[in-house]
């Protein structure tokens, strides 16, 4: 009991008290704990006024950190030092979600001075206990706190630094109209053609220039389109911050975060000369390919390359000119060797190297593909004069009467009113038919040898199937043609007999010509080889089981008498 009191008055007393003497047995009982309550209440009157100061400190306290935080904050609103933090915090970037600033700020002084407040009151309890630890952590910032002014006077001039270079470099990318002419190559395709001098002039090829470019930062241009000016002025924004993250992070003594930074730092200075000689390379070349390639436009459309191309349906609407198609070529063909020389100046083996090696392909391939594309348009070209000169021979030899010949109604197309458009397709002359098949048969032969010329296995044997399947079509079509011709032939030979069933005679030789034609005509197509030919001879089995059973069911008797005249006839030579 003796320990429970002592143990609770030096609790009350903040460790001030005394130990009480021990409660003797013997006698004196009640002068004893007269004693005691007078030691009690003398200690509880020594403590009660350092409570009430502590209550006092702390209540004080509270009410000065939240009028304080309260006045930060109402300050930081009505000026702009809290939106020039966020603008620090997220690089000036619009469009980005801002931090609240003046919370963060007004937050932080409000706990600061809270902790002030508990160690004052701590220690006018005399707690030294709990009180101790928490004045250790106060004099550790007071004394890292040189070094976070030295830090936040570094982020500062960082952040001075990155604003001028970022404003800088917006200014006169801007002033260059670098959004302007980015915009035109991306978006400038879909613009319309300007046919003047017989030139086609687009926004996203490598002549003209789009005259509906949208600029990305201009007074007139759209606020959430894409700004390359203002990207790169954010690229350069947050490279000078990094420059700076290392001297930051020495000041501050953080060694663990400093050593990869710092490392990372050391390889981006290493890479950046090569990577902007990359850069200079890759600009200069793409320079030099938009001048020449518009030289190249411009000569070939004062040639009248584009009168000619037009004659093969290129300029037309929706469609590139000719001599566009050639400075795009001369375009490519420029660009290809400069992004070689671009990616070994940036020396980035992991990027480079396959691409070089691409690249490289590419350019080995080159003079194959331009050789093939030269035997196509050959054979186009020759194609199309000869389809031409086939079709009025063959017209002049009277090949347009070939339905006649074989005994079917001619679909010549029917004469219109002048100046009356025609509607629909229109129907193309037998002649010209003949013409089509030998311009497809060259094209054919033309795109064979140009798969064979670029070694392309897959493709050349695709090519070699289409030709095959082509060829045994066409056969199977002349076959059908001269069982056709044949068929009318033979009907025309019977009917001119005079007989009383000619005309029967002749419609049945026809159908069994035009039958057995059709039969070889698949055959030769190779559409089903064994069943055509089990479906013709079930077809000619079943005729002839037919005429037997009606000659010898339902003309029996007639059949018996003509066997009798033919025997006695017989008998009576013998």
């Amino acid at each position: 009991m003796n320990e429970t009191w002592e143990s609770m008055i030096q609790t009350a007393g903040g460790g001030t008290l005394k130990p009480v003497p021990p409660i003797l047995a013997q006698g004196g009982v009640a002068q004893q704990t007269g004693n005691y309550l007078q030691q009690i209440f003398g200690q509880l009157s020594e403590f009660v006024p350092n409570l009430l100061g502590a209550l006092a400190i702390l209540i004080v306290g509270i009410v000065i950190a939240l009028i304080v935080s309260k006045v930060i904050k109402a300050v930081l609103n009505r000026t702009s030092i809290d939106n020039t933090i966020a603008g620090w915090i997220t690089g000036g970037q619009e469009g980005a979600e801002a931090p609240q600033v003046e919370q963060w700020i007004s937050g932080a002084v409000f706990w600061i001075i809270i902790i002030f407040t508990v160690v004052a009151t701590l220690q006018n309890l005399q707690l030294q206990v709990i009180s101790q630890p928490l004045n250790n952590f106060l004099n550790q910032i007071f004394v890292y706190l040189p070094q976070i002014v030295a830090a936040a006077v570094l982020l500062a001039v960082a952040w001075l630094v990155a604003t001028i270079v970022k404003l800088i470099t917006v200014r006169v990318l801007r002033a260059a109209g670098l959004d302007e002419r980015f915009s035109q190559q991306v978006g400038g395709g879909s613009q319309g053609q300007s046919s003047s001098g017989g030139s086609t002039s687009r926004g996203g090829g490598p002549q003209g220039q789009s005259s509906s470019g949208s600029s990305t930062s201009g007074g007139g241009g759209s606020t959430n389109q894409f700004s390359l000016s203002e990207t790169i002025g954010s690229v350069l924004y947050w490279f000078v911050f990094l420059l700076f993250l290392p001297a930051i992070l020495s000041t501050l003594n953080l060694q663990g975060i400093l050593a990869p930074v710092q490392e990372l730092v050391n390889e981006v200075l290493a890479y950046l000369p090569n990577l902007l000689s990359a850069i200079l390379i890759a600009f200069a070349g793409w320079v030099v390919a938009r001048v020449i390639s518009r030289i190249v436009v411009n000569l070939l459309a004062a040639a009248g390359t584009d009168r000619v191309g037009s004659r093969f349906g290129l300029g037309g609407t929706g469609s590139q000119s000719l001599s566009w198609i050639m400075g795009t070529i001369v375009y490519v063909l420029i660009l290809i060797p400069v992004a070689i020389a671009a990616l070994q100046a940036s020396q980035i083996n992991a990027i480079a190297d396959p691409a070089i090696a691409m690249l490289n392909q590419i350019l080995v391939i080159l003079p194959n593909i331009f050789t093939a594309l030269g035997i196509l348009i050959l054979g186009y070209v020759a194609g199309k004069y000869i389809s031409e000169f086939v079709a009025d021979i063959l017209a002049g030899f009277g090949f347009n009467n070939v339905f006649q010949w074989v005994g079917m109604r001619s679909p010549l197309p029917t004469s219109r009113p002048e100046g009356e458009t025609p509607r629909g397709t229109e129907a193309r002359t037998p002649s010209e038919l003949m013409g089509i098949i030998v311009w497809a048969g060259i094209v054919l032969f033309a795109t064979l040898s140009a798969v064979e010329i670029i070694q392309i296995p897959a493709l050349t044997q695709l090519v070699n199937g289409v030709i095959v399947i082509a060829g045994q079509v066409l056969v199977g079509l002349i076959v059908l043609a001269v069982g056709l011709f044949f068929a009318q032939l033979a009907f025309n030979l019977i009917v001119s007999a005079g007989t009383s069933q000619s005309r029967i005679l002749g419609q049945v030789a026809r159908i069994a010509i035009i039958a057995f034609s059709v039969a070889l005509g698949l055959q030769q197509m190779g559409i089903g080889s064994n069943i055509i030919n089990l479906a013709f001879g079930l077809l000619l089995g079943a005729i002839a089981v037919a005429i037997a059973l009606a000659f010898g069911l339902g003309a029996r008797d007639i059949a018996a008498e003509q066997v009798r005249e033919w025997l006695d006839s017989f008998k009576r030579k013998q």
